[in-house]
């Protein structure tokens, strides 16, 4: 007989018995009990039969515990979303560091490549040494800010995944199974918000090259160097009483000490540091850095007038240690003795440094002859525009109209600095402090205005010269974004040039070849573009030689097409030929007639005289073509205070931008 055979369908007496799962807060070591309270010592639920074995541990119910884990989960997870933008606006920064690194090298590549194209075979050797000299010193440079930018991002990824794992367990169900991983979390956030991220940039994208081409064939085994530091920001302080306070027309100085990432003083020179001193009323007062070339640099500077101040120093335009400072500036005792001949010089020598743009009381009243006396804490005399004598200025030229009071609306201005005036009878400002260009009529009638602040292309930050190409378009130097915009007539942006280049571009002119030229001040030197953005040439570097600056400002044309550039620093004018070549110099630190205290706007008329606005006397002189003074612009009605850009309009008038008035004003000049 066959056993009997179950087919898989049939019945069967055994079956498995599915059991309901256990609740949301059931007691994990004790089945079927249910958690009611939360020990805190231990940090778990415990049921009814767990309570024996936390007997002398605190407790509280459950319901309170899970509610006290979620409010300090919260808690951590905003501590730790107020720090993501943070790292990503560290990382955006470095990341741009890095891009500006990477096109310096770039730039100073094709420098080096263009320049030795020119030079005898001889000179490949050394040309293989500074190219290998550029890819050492970036590979370094590179090295540390690729470290940073990967450690903030490897920071960036953990702060974002925590908090998506944080958010996606915060929208679950606060439960006795979501415990622990939220426990995990917590701890987790706790770490991370304390995490130690490099947020202040560990390097700086300074790669500047240095190359002297006079002597070449005497000196080629050392020509170019690559230059730069380990200089940071975020280490590097200053010191010295002219943090704090000085005197009304006395110098003061204040010392900075480079230093690097880790703290440690730099030992060289060469970077790349600027210094403000900003008016309660917004205008900026020029200084002079002086490199040490030891890591160490001087700021000496002179202040117009009392009043609490602000000090900023920026190295690669972040402030160091500190910056901006608190500054308040007092007036001397008035029981100071009247100035005797020698004191006089010292203080000259002083103001040679750094030019002051007189006293506030001073600016409003007529000035005394260079060879009054007058008490140290007082300003130059010459400052205040035109002396006494009405035969010490045989063209009496008066004040036709002034524009602007300070403000951001149309026909108002924060601190402008360039002049430009057009074939169509237009003057062109550019007013800085306020990211924009206006435009008026030659009878100030306001027309337009145009400018976004920002550091993209076809952005203002710092506008500071303007002039009209002959084609139309306007072209416009932004010290603060290094580079030059040109926009069409009617304010639309078409191009950029000089990126990567440029340091600190302040004056722009256009030579009769419709040449862009750029008067870099933190470079010290002349750039000459075409309109297309190639460079033709450029000449200068920093010093007190005839071939060299001390921060120049601004340039114009002659009718020889020779480039007349304003030497700040150096108080002097100099002409040069395209190519570079010193034609003429003239003027020297003072008060006197053809001497200067800082000038700044330069313009030439159709007789080839020169037009100077003289900064730090507030006055404009006018000289014939071979430097000889000839007069000065009558300003006594309402003097000037600081004059910075300066040009002539298409009906023959002289227009200036009274910077420290915060207007500009236009001249009736007799040719």
């Amino acid at each position: 007989m066959e056993a009997h055979q179950h087919s898989p369908d049939s019945s069967s007496e055994e079956c498995t018995v599915l059991e309901a799962p256990p609740g949301k807060n059931a007691c994990p070591q004790h089945a079927g009990k249910v958690s009611d309270l939360y020990c805190s010592a231990c940090d778990c639920a415990l049921c009814e039969d767990c309570v024996l074995d936390h007997e002398e541990h605190p407790t509280v119910s459950l319901s309170q515990a899970l509610e006290q884990h979620r409010s300090t989960l919260q808690e951590r997870l905003g501590g730790v979303q107020n720090r993501l933008p943070q790292v990503s606006d560290a990382l955006s920064f470095v990341k741009e560091i890095l891009q500006q690194l990477t096109n310096q090298r770039a730039s100073i590549e094709e420098d080096i490549q263009s320049s030795f194209e020119d030079l005898h075979k001889q000179l490949d050797v050394r040309k293989s040494v500074l190219l290998m000299e550029l890819e050492v010193t970036y590979g370094l440079k590179q090295k540390v800010l690729q470290a940073q930018v990967d450690n903030l991002v490897r920071g960036e990824g953990d702060l974002m995944s925590i908090c998506t794992q944080t958010e996606e367990a915060l929208a679950g169900e606060s439960c006795v199974a979501n415990l622990q991983a939220e426990v995990d979390l917590r701890e987790r956030l706790g770490e991370l918000a304390g995490l130690g991220l490099p947020c202040q940039p560990e390097e700086n994208d300074q790669l500047d090259l240095v190359l002297e081409t006079d002597g070449l064939r005497k000196s080629i085994h050392n020509l170019g160097t690559i230059v730069t530091t380990s200089a940071v920001a975020s280490q590097s302080e200053a010191m010295g009483a002219g943090l704090e306070q000085c005197v009304v027309g006395h110098p003061a100085s204040v010392t900075i000490v480079t230093r690097d990432k880790s703290g440690g003083a730099c030992k060289s020179g060469n970077a790349i540091l600027s210094a403000e001193v900003f008016t309660p009323d917004g205008s900026i007062v020029d200084g002079e850095i002086v490199d040490h070339k030891n890591g160490t640099y001087e700021f000496v500077y002179m202040v117009p007038k009392e009043g609490d101040f602000s000090l900023a120093l920026r190295l690669y335009d972040q402030h160091i240690k500190g910056s901006p400072f608190k500054l308040m500036v007092t007036r001397a005792l008035e029981a100071e003795v009247e100035v005797s001949p020698s004191t006089t010089t010292a203080t000259n020598s002083a103001a040679n440094a750094t030019p002051s743009t007189g006293s506030s009381e001073g600016a409003k009243r007529r000035g005394k002859s260079p060879g009054q006396k007058k008490k140290g804490s007082k300003r130059a005399s010459s400052a205040l525009g035109t002396p006494r004598r009405k035969t010490q200025n045989p063209i009496e030229d008066d004040l036709i109209f002034r524009i602007g009071t300070k403000g951001r609306s149309k026909g108002e201005f924060t601190n402008l600095q360039g002049v430009a005036a057009s074939s169509n009878d237009r003057i062109l400002i550019a007013d800085s402090n306020n990211q924009c260009v206006q435009i008026f009529s030659n009878q100030g009638e306001f027309k337009s205005r145009f400018g976004v602040r920002g550091r993209s292309p076809g952005q203002l930050q710092r506008p500071t010269g303007v002039a009209v190409h002959p084609s139309g378009d306007i072209i416009i130097a932004d010290y603060d974004n290094k580079w030059v915009s040109i926009f069409s007539c009617d304010g639309k942006f078409k191009a950029k040039l000089g990126s990567g280049r440029l340091m600190g571009p302040k004056g722009v002119s256009v030579d009769q070849n419709g040449h862009v030229i750029v008067v870099d001040n933190k470079a010290c030197t002349v750039f000459i573009f075409q309109l297309t953005g190639k460079l033709i040439t450029k000449f200068g570097s920093r010093g007190n030689g005839d071939k060299q600056f001390a921060g120049p400002h601004f340039a114009a044309v002659n009718k020889n097409n020779e480039i007349i550039v304003t030497d700040f620093h150096n108080h002097s004018v100099k002409v040069f030929t395209p190519e570079g070549e010193l034609v003429l110099k003239f003027g020297s630190n003072g008060e006197g007639n053809g001497q200067f205290n800082a000038p700044t706007g330069v313009a030439v008329d159709v007789n080839g005289n020169i037009i100077v606005a003289d900064w730090g006397n507030s006055r404009i002189q006018v000289f014939d073509g071979s430097g000889s003074f000839l007069s000065y612009i009558n300003t006594s009605a309402d003097p000037l205070y600081g004059p910075q850009g300066l040009a002539l309009t298409s009906d023959g008038h002289v227009v200036v931008a009274d910077s420290g008035n915060h207007c500009f004003k236009v001249y009736r000049y007799l040719q």
